[in-house]
């Protein structure tokens, strides 16, 4: 059953334009808003009740031993055609904007955004999150 389910996931992926692996640690409650062109790395750990927009990355980056992958907490929202990567953590009720470059890690409850992506202010991400 291990290769007809593998090429039925495949086909499924490729449909979808949703990169997500079977490997990938991911919290209940996940919400992807809208189709395609997401890309996220098999390491990578998304907390619960995540919302994820199109056209975003998480993956791998860095140099050394800060080489790796993100880490996402509870309750993130994460704006379309944001990217996300290297060996950081994104905190709990975080919420990253629209277009955002993050590679640097991100405390509980902040907004980020812009390129490189930088703390905008302290209201979380109450208002976005689709529970």
């Amino acid at each position: 059953m291990y290769i007809p389910f593998k090429l039925l996931y495949q086909v499924l992926c490729f449909l979808c334009g949703i990169s997500l692996s079977l490997d990938t640690k991911v919290g209940g409650g996940l919400y992807i808003g809208h189709y395609g062109g997401i890309v996220i790395h098999p390491q990578v750990v998304i907390g619960e009740n995540c919302n994820i927009s199109q056209g975003i990355t998480i993956g791998e980056g860095g140099r050394g031993e800060k080489r790796g992958v993100p880490k996402i907490g509870d309750h993130v929202y994460i704006g379309p055609g944001a990217v996300i990567f290297g060996n950081i953590e994104i905190g709990s009720h975080v919420a990253i904007g629209a277009n955002a470059v993050v590679t640097k890690s991100v405390p509980d409850n902040a907004v980020v955004g812009g390129v490189p992506a930088g703390i905008l202010n302290y209201k979380g991400s109450g208002d976005f999150v689709i529970v």
